[in-house]
C-alpha cells in the first residue's frame, strides 16, 4: 500500500487531460491528494488538439489512486476562466491551496520543426506563447494569492530541458525557456512569503501522442526502440508524477526553490521508480550519447 504522504493536500493541475499534466494528477493522488485536474476537453466537448483525452477521466483516475480527483473544464488563456477556477478552488477548500502546477502547453501541432523561424508560421508561433507563456502567468496571478496568504505551498512550472540552450525551433523554445525564467522569477517574489517556486522536466516522455506516432501501446512501447534507438530510456508521463509527489512531500523543498529539477535528479535524490518498475536516468543516457553534457546535479 503507498503511503499517503499528501493527504489533506490540495492541488491545482493545470493542464491535465493528457501527458505529463495526467501522469502527475495521477500520481499525486497515489499519495493521497484532493487535486483539481483543469483543461478544455471534456466529454462531448474535445479542444482542437485533436485528442480523444478528457479530464474527467484523468480526474476518474486520480480517484482511483485513492486521492479525489475534480475536473473542472478551463481554457488558461481565458482570464475569467481562471479566475473562476481559483475562486472555486477558494470556496470550496476554505482557502486552501497546497501546490500548483502549470503543465499547461497545446503547441505540438502548431511546431512546425526543421524551419527557421522567419519560415515558420507567426500565428502558429505567437499561438504558442499564448497557450504556454500566458497562460501560465494568468494561472499563477490568480493562484499565487491563495499560496501566499498562507505563508506555504509550491507552483511548479513543467517545462522540456533542464538549461537555456536552443531547442531547434524558436516557437518552441521560447516557451520552454520561458516556463524555466518564470519559475525563477516568481520564486524571487515569492520568497518573502515561503512560497516555492521551481521548474520540472520530464526526459523522454512516452506520453499517448509519443506512443501514437511510434505506432506502439505502453505494453510494447520497446517496439519503438527499432525506430528511435534513444526511447530505451524513455519514461511514463508517472515518473515525474512521482517525483513531483515525492519533492509537495519534502519538508525542505523551499530549499529547492528557483531550481530546474528533472525526473531522473528526483528519483535520485528520493529513491522512486517509475510505474514500470524501471529507473530510467536521461540525463546520464543523453550524456553519454553525447546528446549534451549532463550537469553536475542532474
Amino acid at each position: 500500500m503507498k503511503s499517503k504522504s499528501l493527504e489533506g493536500t490540495i492541488a491545482v493541475v493545470a493542464g491535465a487531460t493528457r501527458g505529463v499534466g495526467r501522469g502527475i494528477a495521477a500520481m499525486l493522488g497515489e499519495a493521497g491528494a484532493t487535486v483539481y485536474c483543469t483543461g478544455r476537453s471534456v466529454r462531448g466537448n474535445l479542444s482542437n488538439m485533436g485528442r480523444s483525452e478528457t479530464i474527467e477521466e484523468t480526474a476518474e483516475l486520480v480517484t482511483a489512486k485513492g486521492g479525489r480527483g475534480i475536473a473542472v473544464r478551463t481554457d488558461h488563456t481565458v482570464e475569467e476562466d481562471v479566475k473562476a477556477l481559483f475562486e472555486r478552488v477558494k470556496q470550496e477548500q476554505n482557502g486552501r491551496l497546497d501546490l500548483l502546477v502549470n503543465d499547461v502547453w497545446g503547441g505540438d501541432p502548431l511546431t512546425e520543426w526543421g524551419k527557421t523561424f522567419w519560415e515558420h508560421s507567426l500565428p502558429d508561433g505567437l499561438l504558442i506563447q499564448e497557450r504556454a507563456v500566458r497562460s501560465h502567468m494568468l494561472t499563477s496571478y490568480y493562484g499565487a494569492p491563495l499560496l501566499a496568504s498562507r505563508k506555504q505551498g509550491m507552483i511548479l512550472e513543467i517545462t522540456d530541458g533542464f538549461d537555456y540552450r536552443y531547442r531547434g525551433n524558436l516557437y518552441y523554445s521560447l516557451a520552454k525557456i520561458s516556463a524555466i525564467h518564470l519559475a525563477e522569477a516568481m520564486a524571487a517574489d515569492l520568497r518573502p512569503h515561503g512560497v516555492t517556486a521551481a521548474a520540472v522536466t520530464p526526459g523522454f516522455l512516452r506520453s499517448e501522442a509519443m506512443l501514437d506516432h511510434f505506432g506502439v501501446k505502453e505494453e510494447n512501447w520497446r517496439d519503438a526502440i527499432a525506430q528511435e534507438p534513444h526511447y530505451s530510456e524513455s519514461e511514463t508521463p508517472f515518473y515525474i508524477g512521482r517525483g513531483i509527489a515525492a519533492l509537495a512531500a519534502d519538508p525542505d523543498k523551499f530549499a529547492k526553490s528557483g531550481k530546474v529539477l528533472t525526473s531522473w535528479g528526483l528519483s535520485d535524490e528520493y529513491g522512486f521508480s517509475d510505474v514500470d518498475g524501471r529507473r530510467p536516468h536521461w540525463g546520464r543516457h543523453a550524456a553519454k550519447h553525447g546528446l549534451y553534457d549532463e550537469r553536475q546535479d542532474a
